[in-house]
């Protein structure tokens, strides 16, 4: 009888296994406990009616966090220049512009250099870099610098010229999914078709963020830009960098529709959170300390899953031994004493003969209250070789004989 079942298990040894592996193994499955809470050290309110909308937001994820009316649109003033900023910058990664080639600078864009706007005294014939119109406009909220730069990068002087770079704005909200964006000038001037929501606002700041010059330029509370025959003094228009020490940028904007209006951002060790308050009814810099504080004391970033921790394990091919599955990367998120954190695996349904130390097997996802966070590949802990042939009948002989 053993001799028969050996013959036969030589003859099918090459045919898959339905129990190669654990059926534990196999799909999904949840994986190493996690607590129901988070306990941290102090729990605060997040801030309420503190504008006509407001949002809070990770800058890292971009996960909204707490807001009220954030998904509606208004109109949003001089924090429009956040999406000037990140099409320039955008542009020149791409190598469309060079931030050091000069700019002349028009009677149209010397215009907005009067007391109704907010402006650096730009006068027609000023030459100056791309990086300095953008330093004006970014650290001093200069509407004349900005005219200039969006005459230069819409390729031609006055409205034309302008208006091809407000093309340009509108595309870039398009592309990257901001539906309730839409940009008539670049200045942040109000009218009927020139709108955000603070989400969307949030998420451009997120997205600008990645640029380091942005960063740069956000964060200085005082710069000199230099023409051919003086030097320009600017200020930044963001008193939380002198008030608040986790300041890192961003954006002030006022207008009589857009009111008192701010897109804030403060970092801390490894958290960075970024808010946004349109027509802020009260004062828009204390409502952003306090959105800010609240992101910082009632979140906290976790390692959700830590890299080289193991998760799960699998049966290695044609043995009955089984091997365990660590995770490649680390997968963090932010979490808040409420938060449900949760973890499934899902294994390849047909695994290698062989496999060295650190080959992918499987994945491992996190969700945090139902949200999906990440996931990070599951790699063998040890390898294992090719079963031999004699080692591929033994299983099945053993198998069967386990069957019966």
């Amino acid at each position: 009888m053993l001799a028969a079942a050996l013959i036969c298990a030589l003859a099918l040894f090459s045919i898959p296994l339905a129990n190669a592996q654990s059926d534990e193994a196999t799909g999904k499955e949840p994986a190493k406990d996690a607590p129901e809470k988070v306990v941290l050290p102090e729990e605060v309110a997040a801030p309420e009616e503190a504008a006509r909308a407001w949002v809070l937001a990770d800058m890292e994820s971009g996960e909204r966090l707490a807001g009220e009316r954030d998904d509606r649109r208004f109109p949003i003033a001089s924090t429009t220049k956040v999406m000037v900023g990140l099409v320039v910058l955008d542009l020149a990664s791409s190598g469309a512009v060079d931030l050091d080639e000069e700019v002349v600078v028009s009677e149209e864009a010397a215009f907005y250099a009067n007391p109704i706007y907010s402006n650096v005294g730009l006068l027609a014939g000023d030459s100056l870099s791309v990086r300095e119109l953008l330093m004006a406009t970014m650290i001093s909220s200069g509407d004349d610098a900005v005219y200039a730069l969006a005459e230069h990068l819409g390729g031609g002087e006055g409205d034309a010229g302008v208006d091809r770079f407000v093309e340009k704005m509108n595309e870039k909200a398009a592309k990257r999914g901001l539906k309730d964006s839409h940009f008539t000038n670049p200045i942040g001037l109000d009218a009927k078709e020139h709108y955000s929501s603070a989400s969307d606002l949030a998420r451009t700041t997120q997205l600008a963020f990645e640029h380091p010059e942005f960063r740069k330029m956000v964060a200085t509370p005082y710069a000199t830009i230099t023409t051919q025959d003086r030097e320009i003094p600017l200020s930044n228009t963001n008193e939380l960098l002198s008030s608040y020490a986790p300041t890192t940028g961003v954006k002030t904007g006022t207008t009589p529709a857009a009111g008192s209006s701010l897109v804030a951002s403060a970092a801390s060790g490894d958290e960075s959170y970024v808010a946004v308050f349109l027509d802020s009814q009260e004062d828009r810099f204390d409502a952003a300390v306090r959105a800010l504080e609240y992101g910082f004391a009632a979140n906290e970033n976790v390692d959700l899953v830590a890299e080289k921790d193991s998760y799960t394990t699998v049966s290695v091919p044609y043995r009955r031994e089984k091997i365990g599955l660590v995770a490649g990367d680390d997968v963090t998120g932010l979490v808040d004493a409420d938060s449900k954190v949760e973890r499934a695996v899902e294994i390849k349904k047909d695994l290698p003969d062989s496999a060295k130390p650190g080959t992918r097997l499987g994945t491992v996802t996190a969700t945090v209250d139902g949200e999906r966070v990440g996931e990070s590949a599951l790699v063998a802990r040890k390898g294992y070789d090719e079963a031999s042939v004699w080692e591929r009948a033994w299983y099945t002989v053993s198998g069967v004989f386990v069957e019966e």
